[in-house]
């Protein structure tokens, strides 16, 4: 009598903590997780394993989770398990700050809590991406990690030696990645392909097309791999080449090996082949990816094909940041300032925030259209208006803008009162500014300044003997190529002192 009567006050429990479990398997928003939180909370399950597991993975790991909320969670837990670690390293792997997943591993080991295999597939892709993202905040070796999954055993799962391979190339190591490719048991296509990358990576090509041709199988990210390493390397013909191969073979492609073969067309500036391609990525479902959108826009800009441009811009569903970048970019360097100028505007209408290119494009704008003023209060309105520091590209265009101008005075004063270090190509155009309107107090300055930037650049000495040539200061080009042949510096190729 007694037993039943227990059961029967479990059961409203047992149901509650099913009903909750449920709900956060389902669950697709934080703020539905957040009132399952409560509920388990106010039900006296807030430790309840299975709610728990659920509740995190859905934070740690869904695109619309919450990840220092998944922490917070993680840390509330009195004795997380191997799992509850593995969810909260897999959802900082994915994330933008990747390191944070070796403080985990670190206290995980500390708690006495063994890693599996999982735990290391995790670990070692956040190191990959920590690699691209230069993000090395907290030191653990790659040896070391290599060498803790030797020690717990895991050597013979494939999966964990085709991430230390997949790590190995992203840092460029061939000799590491085929190291762990000797090692392993059983290696497959994703095993192959990883050391294609290494040698990518490594700027191997020859040593990665022969990896490549060996391979049994292919995969997308073998072609891929290849069609982006000759692209990068400015190898366009074969990156091309290559593409029309892996579409021969019937392997589909994806939106980096297309990126990747747009930017082949934009360097060759092939616009022929760069219109078939367009009409590959349509027909074949693609159309909408935006970052192909953005490469084809750029391609055609650089083609010379602005109305094409303007088609694939007009004909965006969404368009991001780099998007109207590009475009805006597009339009001043062919020297369409107002349509640069007529684009900001919609952006800012779109809620898109400006950046540092956004402001660089626009400063060519006003440069094209020599609107000095115009362009000197967008320059102060960067930071003032929109947060956004001025680089020393920046600078650069605006002491071009001012010495185009004969503004020599305003764009020297610029220079000297930047708040960051300048350059020899800063220096370089108001030398250039003072060559066209012949100021040779200007010049001397300027070069004086240079030749402590760069004192073996003979370009520099090449553009004051012009300043003194076209005053008909014969005794001060004499000078000057004494103190270049002394200083041991270099002229640029079809420079001559014959005639001075």
């Amino acid at each position: 009598m007694h037993l039943a009567a227990s059961q029967q006050q479990c059961k409203p429990i047992v149901t509650l903590a099913s009903t909750l479990a449920s709900m956060a398997e389902n669950c697709q928003f934080m703020t539905h997780l957040k009132q399952i939180h409560a509920h388990s909370i106010a039900a006296n399950l807030q430790n309840h394993s299975i709610i728990l597991g659920k509740k995190l993975r859905f934070a740690a790991v869904s695109p619309a989770g919450d990840l220092a909320y998944a922490h917070r969670l993680f840390d509330q837990m009195p004795q997380p398990n191997t799992f509850f670690y593995n969810t909260i390293i897999r959802g900082y792997a994915k994330s933008s700050s990747p390191s944070c997943c070796v403080n985990l591993f670190n206290q995980m080991r500390r708690n006495r809590v063994n890693p599996d295999e999982f735990t290391f597939n995790f670990l070692i892709k956040s190191r990959s991406r920590a690699y691209k993202d230069g993000s090395f905040s907290v030191v653990l070796e790659y040896d070391e990690i290599h060498g803790a999954v030797l020690k717990y055993g895991f050597c013979s799962q494939l999966f964990v030696q085709n991430a230390l391979i997949h790590l190995y190339a992203v840092m460029g190591s061939p000799a590491a990645a085929w190291r762990v490719f000797n090692e392993t048991i059983g290696v497959d296509v994703i095993s192959w392909s990883g050391l294609v990358l290494a040698h990518v990576r490594a700027g191997e090509l020859e040593l990665a097309r022969q990896v490549f041709d060996d391979m049994p199988d292919k995969d997308v990210v073998s072609w891929t791999a290849m069609v982006s390493g000759y692209s990068k390397a400015k190898r366009s013909r074969d990156a091309l080449e290559l593409f029309w191969d892996m579409s021969d073979a019937g392997v589909r492609p994806d939106e980096v090996t297309l990126v990747s073969v747009v930017s082949a067309c934009t360097n060759l500036g092939d616009l022929e082949t760069g219109i078939d391609v367009h009409s590959y990525i349509n027909e074949n479902g693609f159309g909408w990816m935006v970052s192909l959108c953005n490469a084809l826009i750029d391609m055609y800009a650089k083609c010379g094909s602005m109305d094409k441009a303007w088609h694939v811009f007009n004909n965006m569903s969404r368009r991001s940041l780099i998007t109207w970048n590009s475009m805006i970019s597009a339009c001043a360097n062919h020297g369409f300032a107002e349509d640069a100028f007529g684009l900001f505007n919609c952006m800012l209408n779109s809620s898109v925030n400006p950046d540092g290119i956004t402001f660089l494009a626009l400063l060519i704008a006003y440069t094209h259209k020599g609107l000095v003023d115009e362009g000197f209060r967008l320059f102060q309105s960067m930071q003032r208006d929109y947060g956004v520091e001025p680089s020393v590209e920046h600078y650069g265009c605006m002491v071009d803008m001012l010495g185009r101008a004969g503004r020599l005075e305003e764009a020297y004063e610029l220079i000297v009162t930047m708040p960051i270090q300048s350059n020899d190509v800063v220096w370089g155009a108001l030398l250039a500014a003072c060559r066209i309107y012949g100021d040779v107090d200007m010049g001397e300055r300027v070069v004086k300044k240079l030749i402590e930037l760069k004192p073996d650049e003979g370009g520099y000495y090449i553009l004051l003997r012009d300043i003194y040539v076209a005053s008909s200061r014969t005794a001060e080009v004499n000078d000057m190529r004494q103190a270049m042949q002394e200083s041991g510096a270099t002229k640029n190729p079809g420079c001559s002192w014959v005639g001075a």
